[in-house]
């Protein structure tokens, strides 16, 4: 992979600023993928995992990943799991097999000694930051061999508990107005309700 591929110029379109992490998540994402010999998620075949947290540096990673495992917020198939660590597990729900891969500590080392992240480090924006100063950073990661970056955890069988189907039913709140699907709303003083009107005082 390189900058000039479909695939990098949608994940930088989609994520806003040049940097090393969302190359990194592309790159996750494109090893999971071969390691399980299964295409990008179209709808809801695959659910990926993300090791990462709100409030750390590389939150960038996960949209690499969405980007190349089709696994997305707005289909429901990726979760964050909090634990601040660069890796992914991707799951191929119609079979439950499953792989993990783990960013190389080289590698993520590699990228917080660079000029780009010092930059980051004193709270400079990713977009007001020289995108010259990431080139390097870039470069690498998209040339870099799966070996190289990644470890890649052996393909195991795991059970994900199956979620709830889509919900076409909707119903208007009482209160703001505002439509909802039907299962979250609440009833308040025997009229129905959203959420946040139902949590009103």
């Amino acid at each position: 992979m390189d900058k000039h591929s479909e695939m990098y110029k949608a994940g930088l379109l989609l994520h806003g600023h040049k940097c090393p992490a969302m190359p990194m998540g592309l790159k996750a994402g494109e090893a999971a993928l071969e390691a399980l010999g299964v295409e990008r998620s179209t709808d809801g075949q695959l659910t990926a995992l993300v090791e990462i947290d709100s409030e750390h540096c590389g939150t960038c990673y996960a949209d690499g990943v969405m980007m190349m495992t089709g696994c997305t917020f707005g289909k429901g198939n990726i979760r964050k799991l909090g634990y601040g660590k660069f890796a992914l597990t991707l799951i191929d729900n119609k079979t439950g097999r499953s792989v993990r891969i783990v960013t190389r500590n080289e590698a993520t080392r590699r990228n917080q000694e660079s000029e780009f992240i010092q930059f980051r480090k004193k709270g400079v924006p990713a977009s007001k930051i020289d995108p010259a100063l990431a080139e390097t950073m870039v470069d690498f990661v998209l040339a870099a061999a799966t070996e190289d970056l990644f470890i890649v955890e052996a393909v195991k069988e795991i059970k994900l508990s199956p979620g709830r189907p889509h919900d076409f039913n909707t119903q208007v709140c009482t209160e703001c107005g505002e439509i909802m699907v039907e299962r979250y709303a609440r009833v308040k003083n025997g009229k129905v309700v959203c959420i946040p009107c139902g949590d009103k005082n």
